[in-house]
This record gives structure tokens, sequence and C-alpha cells, in this order.
């Protein structure tokens, strides 16, 4: 019997070959971990594309604050506010995907975008990728204090009478107010006239004085006069009622079933960044949402925490262009 044959070796043979499968388990095992740990390994840069001291740059600097503690290493925020939030996107969509350079958007914004601004140098669909959908701001159906109606219904009932004899207003052509409004008129079947401003505070004074007599706006802004009595809200339009104002229905429940609107925090990264780096940020984001301070102070605001998957958030992007596409088109917007 030769040696290579005996059992003696067989043995020695099998136990090497064990050992070798255990190293190679092992091996295996460690470098999962090591691949985990490689991202981040330097300061991470978060774009705002609004001005500081906005809803967009407090939701910013609060989720920045504490996904660096959560990753190890700084996050911080750089504004880029400008032409509608779209240089700050510009510049996301320009930057290395490699997980160091995000933003905080809206879907909203980039999907009203296209048809606001013409050649713009990014595409929602194909240059970004939305981690995690992070919050909401309540939008309200606000309506001067001496304004004949108190519900969605009766403002319905006296619009089609009188069509085209109530405005509303807006922060311009093109805006958020003025689409949400455009999508009331179509969905209600009413006539009624846009009154364009440059911002909520320039219209806050005629809307007091009823001047004009409505707006389809965030609540910000509006929770002050509210609670003064100067103002009245008919309607929110998110899906489930606001915290804030747990009395007042939503617009589906007051007759327009799937009016939906809100200004959206969602956290994107430029196309092409590593899914490790995404999940974990969509991983630690969504550790953040659950956490009872961070959710009492967007409350505070007025804002709602989300929360997402990845690919929520990207069917939530898609879903919002379709919507807002289709509510231009029948409105027959022009823009300069």
């Amino acid at each position: 019997m030769s040696f290579f044959s005996s059992p003696i070796l067989r043995c020695t043979r099998l136990a090497a070959a064990a050992a070798l499968a255990i190293l190679g388990v092992a091996a295996g095992l460690g470098a999962a971990p090591a691949l985990a740990q490689s991202w981040p390994a330097r300061p991470i840069k978060m774009i705002a594309p609004y001005p500081p001291g906005g809803g967009v740059d407090t939701v910013s600097r609060l989720f920045a604050e504490r996904l660096s503690a959560r990753l190890g290493q700084p996050v911080t925020v750089e504004n880029m506010p400008g032409a509608g939030a779209t240089i700050g996107a510009a510049a996301l969509a320009k930057s290395a995907p490699d997980g160091y350079t995000l933003m905080m958007g809206s879907v909203v914004d980039y999907s009203i975008a296209p048809h606001v601004h013409k050649n713009l140098s990014f595409d929602m669909r194909r240059d970004f990728v939305p981690i995690v959908e992070v919050a909401n701001g309540t939008v309200v159906l606000v309506v001067n204090a001496d304004f004949p109606p108190k519900t969605v219904a009766e403002l319905i009932a006296l619009a089609k009478s009188k069509p085209g004899q109530f405005s509303f207003a807006s922060s311009g052509i093109g805006g958020l107010q003025h689409l949400n409004a455009e999508m009331f008129k179509q969905m209600a079947g009413v006539d009624l006239v846009h009154v364009p401003y440059k911002g909520t505070a320039q219209f806050l004074p005629d809307l007091l004085a009823g001047r004009v007599p409505m707006s389809i706006d965030s609540l910000p802004a509006h929770l002050p006069h509210i609670r003064a009595g100067k103002l009245r809200v008919l309607a929110v339009a998110s899906r489930a009622r606001a915290p804030m104002l747990p009395d007042v229905p939503t617009m589906s429940e007051a007759g327009l079933t799937g009016y939906e609107s809100a200004t959206n925090y969602t956290l994107f990264a430029p196309a092409g960044t590593p899914r490790e780096a995404i999940d974990r940020v969509n991983r630690e984001t969504n550790a953040v949402l659950q956490t009872a301070e961070v959710r009492d102070r967007l409350l505070a605001l007025g804002i709602v925490t989300a929360g997402s998957t990845v690919e929520a958030a990207t069917a939530k992007a898609g879903a919002e262009m379709t919507k807002w596409a289709g509510v231009i088109k029948a409105a027959q917007i022009k823009f300069d």
C-alpha cells in the first residue's frame, strides 16, 4: 500500500481540507464587515438647494448633525439656492457618485422643474437616486375668516354658482401653491382666478384683509393667523389628517378623493452611487426618523416624518412626475 493511498494520509488530507474550508468561511465572514465599513471614510457634503433659515435648510441641518453621529464622519450642509432649487440639483448631478455628496431636496420641485425651466442640465429619473423620503410639510386649503364657505363642499358650490368671481393667491406661476390650486380646480370642476405674488410673505397681507380669499399653501406661515382666528382651514392636502390640526378633514374626506399634495423632503444621491452607501444612509436616516425628539421638532414646524425604502422613494418620485405633468398639461400653463 502506497503512502498516498494509506488511511492515515486520507484522514490527514480530509482534516487539512476541512481546516482550509473553515479558514475560507472565516475569511469570507471577515470580508463582509470590512466591505461594509469601507464607507464613509471621509466627510460628507449635504446640499441644501434653498437659502439658510428656510424649511429645507432647517431639515438638512437637523439630519446632517444626527447622521454625522451615526456615520462617524462630519456631514456638512452647503446652501446652493436659486432657480427654484435647480442650481443645487445641477451641482448634485455633476458630483462624483461616491457617496460623499448628498442633497435634501423635493420630489415635487424636480417634478415641476422640467416644465418651468428650459434646458435643465439634469433629469431626476436619470441623474438622481432617491435614498429615503424624510418628511412632508403639511399643505392646507386656507381661507380668509370672513369668507362665507365653512367646508370644501360649500366652497365648491359657491365657486360653481359664480364662475371666475373668486381668486386664489400663490407664490408665482408654476410654483407648488399655483399647481395645488390648479389641481383643485380640475378635480372640483370650478373656475378660480389666479393672482400670483412673489411669495407667501407677499400675499399674506391681502389674504388676511380678504382682498384675495384663499390659497392652498404650506401650513407654517399661516398657523399663527389660524390660531388668532384671522384665517380658517377647510382641509389639509395630506393623505391622513395632520397631527397639529386633528379636527380638520383631508381633501379626500372633504369630497375630493385622491387629492394629495405636500412640501416634500427627500434625500438624494447622484446616480451611480454605490448601493452600499445608499443602503447605509437609508438605514441610518430611518433610524433617526424613529426618534421622538426629531419627530417632535419637525411636527412643531408643521412637518410630518415619513421614512421609506429606496424603492418606495423612487416610486414616489416617478408618481409625482406623472401627476404634476398632468396638472400642468390640463391647465395649459405657459411658462416664459
